[in-house]
């Protein structure tokens, strides 16, 4: 008997550590993926591609919330900013800026099990614009070590020439998706835009599929059918990076949607209307 709960404590803990150290593991489903995780979500501007007022940025601000939210996150663990917070009395927003987006970082990483951080604004090669700063990859980069540290850690950012920010953030625990190459422009934000395409891409795929990879899949497919539809070029080509920790854990981190279509499909039972 002690030699089966050696041997069981001995394939727990070899579990644990192929996880940690990226090893592939069957992708069987957590029960509740993101019940322990935060959110931060940022409009870091309120301005057009023309200079006149759009909103764009807080409407997929706005919406991208209610979206995480929906994988299983609970209001409290979402954190949002815009740069003109009065304008969304029903969501209260934060007013944008980098020091208060560390601070709430530092607030709610501490006692989560991993970070999901998404930007959608203005860009250029110098970085991501919240409010009249640029933020810088490398400033990013040290708030999230600083914050989320070691924890599992999604980074999306939703701007022009935000591709520079992969090289900065790429660490084995986080998974980052950009809205373009780091010499390209992303589209859709424009005056009279409801979301920029990209956000769009991917409001409208988080619905349709499993997990954070396939949606990084499908949001790609969409932006680049979005582009040529609108016949804009060049390509934004939006870039994809997963560190080797997160490759095994991504397809177990499984979204809400996806964890009820399962249900039906076994046979599982079904909530009243």
């Amino acid at each position: 008997m002690a030699r089966q709960r050696a041997g069981l404590r001995f394939r727990i803990c070899a579990l644990a550590l192929g996880l940690a150290c990226g090893m592939t593991w069957p992708a069987v489903a957590l029960a509740e993926p993101f019940q322990s995780w935060v959110a931060v979500v940022v409009a870091g501007d309120d301005k057009g591609s023309l200079g006149g007022p759009t909103k764009a940025f807080d409407n997929a601000r706005r919406d991208i919330s209610r979206a995480i939210i929906g994988l299983g996150l609970d209001d409290s663990q979402v954190a949002q900013f815009s740069v003109r917070p009065e304008g969304d009395r029903g969501q209260r927003p934060q007013k944008a800026s980098a020091r208060a987006i560390y601070q709430s970082l530092s607030t709610l990483a501490p006692a989560a099990r991993g970070c999901l951080v998404y930007f959608t604004s203005h860009g250029d090669p110098r970085g991501v614009l919240v409010d009249d700063q640029i933020l810088a990859p490398q400033i990013l980069g040290l708030m999230l070590d600083r914050s989320c540290g070691e924890k599992p850690t999604v980074v999306v950012i939703s701007a022009c020439f935000s591709g520079v920010f992969v090289p900065a953030l790429a660490k084995p625990n986080r998974m980052i998706l950009t809205a373009a190459r780091p010499d390209r422009t992303s589209f859709g934000c424009g005056e009279a835009d409801t979301y920029p395409y990209f956000d769009a891409c991917f409001l409208s795929a988080i619905d349709q599929v499993a997990d954070f990879i396939a949606l990084s899949r499908a949001v790609g497919a969409c932006v680049a059918d979005r582009e040529k539809t609108e016949g804009v070029s060049p390509p934004s080509e939006p870039q994809v990076w997963i560190g080797p920790q997160l490759r095994a854990l991504l397809p177990l981190l499984t979204f809400a949607g996806a964890r009820q279509a399962e249900t039906l499909r076994l046979g599982g039972p079904v909530a009243a209307p």
